[in-house]
């Protein structure tokens, strides 16, 4: 199932909790486009500031709603006892894999991310994706590192953070990496702006942010690359490069992608858990004519 494209859809959240008729419809935009596996979760799914509780419910709500399309669920959190209780969670709801990566609020040591990982892996009867993320964790993984966790059982996907632009680079890192790890784990770019070249260079899964939104020309992405289809998948991406500056300029993605659900209409005015706020004034018209000139409205 990891392979493809796996879309991360935004979970829309108010001061009452997760807006669960907007989740649901999104959910079903990804079925309806024919994404691979859905991400439900991740980053862009505000994992970290929710509860237990709603994270348990934003796991059986896509689980229930995704029509046999596999789903995979965040787990971390700050204390292994607590990532142990969400991975308990969510294969309690079905779900088909689970996403993991280091966060902490000390700096960890690979040691300790080692251990991490071996003791959820060792609790789980589903398939792990390693999420590499240096930018959100402070944690950089080093090949030896990821080679080892790659050894432990139930580990099926490794999410590398973005693979260098140049295409020859791009190749090498990504054969650099299958060349430390067993032939059965899959490896995924993320960082949407370089989800092409990854794919062009040999992963084998894009976890993608946008097309948790707009599935559409992410799935076009993924099947060009997919197909051999190299520069027909380049240049779908470059067509993006606007949004891919406007994910730069508010460091990151989910404000960007929270704040065009709501443009949209497919989430509430407020759709993320506080103290973040969606894009105002400025921001937000300029994101709404990025939109508009990109025909995603």
């Amino acid at each position: 199932m990891l392979t493809g494209l796996s879309a991360f859809p935004l979970t829309p959240v108010t001061e009452y909790g997760i807006e669960a008729r907007a989740y649901i419809e999104l959910i079903k935009r990804l079925v309806d486009a024919g994404v691979d596996s859905i991400g439900a979760l991740g980053s862009t799914g505000s994992y970290m500031y929710l509860n237990r509780l709603e994270r348990a419910q934003a796991a059986r709500l896509a689980v229930e709603h995704a029509s046999g399309i596999p789903v995979m669920v965040g787990i971390s959190a700050l204390s292994t006892r607590d990532v142990l209780l969400h991975a308990e969670d969510a294969q309690e709801a079905g779900v088909d894999a689970v996403l993991l990566s280091p966060v902490s609020y000390q700096k960890l040591s690979d040691k300790e991310v080692y251990g991490l990982y071996n003791a959820v892996a060792r609790n789980l009867s589903v398939p792990l994706v390693v999420y590499d993320n240096p930018g959100t964790t402070n944690f950089v993984f080093s090949d030896e590192l990821h080679s080892r966790i790659a050894e432990l059982p139930n580990v099926a996907s490794i999410k590398i953070p973005g693979v260098p632009e140049d295409p020859v680079r791009a190749r090498d890192r990504v054969d650099r990496l299958r060349n430390l790890i067993p032939e059965h784990v899959t490896i995924g770019v993320s960082g949407d702006s370089l989800a092409a070249t990854g794919l062009n260079a040999g992963c084998d899964i894009w976890y993608s942010v946008i097309g948790g939104l707009f599935p559409e020309i992410a799935v076009a992405i993924t099947r060009a690359a997919q197909k051999g289809n190299a520069n027909e998948a380049n240049q779908l991406s470059s067509k993006l490069q606007p949004l891919w500056s406007l994910f730069s300029k508010h460091g990151g993605s989910l404000r960007v992608i929270a704040t065009a659900a709501t443009l949209l209409g497919r989430a509430p005015d407020r759709n993320l858990p506080s103290p973040l706020l969606l894009l105002e004034g400025e921001d937000r018209s300029a994101l709404l004519t990025t939109l508009n000139q990109l025909d995603l409205v």
